[in-house]
Order: C-alpha cells, then structure tokens, then sequence
C-alpha cells in the first residue's frame, strides 16, 4: 500500500520542482539606480528561444494578439492587448529597438503610453529593456530581462511596481504556451 503512494508522490514533487518559474532578481545598482530584473528559463535552445521574441508569429502566441516587430536596430516592437483596435490606436505599446545581437541579446527602448501620466511619459527617455539569451546545457535558454533607467518619485515607484507584475505575468503567459 505504501509503494502505490510513494510513486504518485514522487511524480508530483518531481513535477512540482521542474516547472518553470519567472524569478525577480531585481537590485540597485551601485550607482543607487533600480533595476527591475526577471529571469526564467525556457526548455528550449537558444535560437527558437530568438523567435519567441523576434517573430510576429511567435510574439502573438504570447504577448498581445496585435503585433508587429520590424527586428533591425532602429526598428520597432509594436503591441495592443485589445485585438478590438489597430497598432494606430493610442493604447499601442511602442518599443524602439535599439540594438540587438542575433540569438543573445535585445535592448528595446520603452515608451510609455497613454496609459501613464504626461510627466512620466515626458521622463521616459532613459527607460530601457534588454533582454538576454543564455544557453544552459542541452535545449535550454536562460532569459534575463533587465529594465533601467527608472525615474525618482512616487510616480516612478508606481510605475516600476507596474511593470514588475506586468512582465512577470507575461513572462508566465510565454512559459504556459511553450509547455
């Protein structure tokens, strides 16, 4: 009797210990600024890793069911949550790109929309993601995202909070659809 519920056990602990999980590693760097840092890691190689986060295909599985990427430096991410309106709406999320290296690493500058107060949106200059890709043995990448150039205020601090649970529950919408 006992053996018939070992096995069962062990099945869900070993479950349990493998699955996927967004991590905050968020610090202040030593100059005093914040930086708000999620990792993960995708059971996947590093280069369909690159798509998941390069491709209007991949994109739309996982962060909004409106996007277009246009993957050079200087190019563009653009998404909308509501698949009711169009990437012209005011609600569209733009990120610039600002650089990248193929399959390692994207740095997109985050500008914010109409969603956050004028003196934010005024302030949002230094406010930047990059995204890194590092392989971990076997068919796996470990994603490290890094947002900087944070303001100072009260503002700021509820903006940083927002982006906080926003990237991390996008984070676990992208580990829910590659399982």
């Amino acid at each position: 009797m006992k053996k018939r519920l070992l096995l069962p056990f062990l099945l869900i602990i070993t479950v349990c210990c493998n699955a996927q999980k967004v991590k905050n590693t968020s610090y202040i760097s030593g100059s005093g600024e914040k930086v708000l840092r999620l990792e993960f890691t995708l059971p996947l190689d590093q280069k369909t890793s690159w798509k998941l986060f390069t491709t209007n295909e991949q994109l739309k599985k996982w962060v909004a069911p409106i996007v277009d990427i246009d993957l050079s430096t200087g190019g563009f991410m653009l998404t909308n949550y509501d698949s009711t309106k169009t990437l012209e709406d005011s609600s569209t999320i733009e990120l610039g790109i600002v650089n990248y290296i193929d399959n390692e690493l994207i740095t997109f500058k985050v500008n914010l929309n109409d969603h956050f107060k004028p003196n934010l949106r005024r302030e949002d200059g230094n406010l930047q993601e990059l995204v890194q890709f590092k392989p971990v043995g076997k068919r796996k990448t470990k994603i490290i995202s890094s947002m900087v150039g944070w303001g100072k205020g009260s503002d700021w601090d509820k903006t940083y909070d927002f982006f906080g649970k926003g990237n991390t529950w996008t984070y676990e919408q992208m580990l829910k659809v590659i399982k």
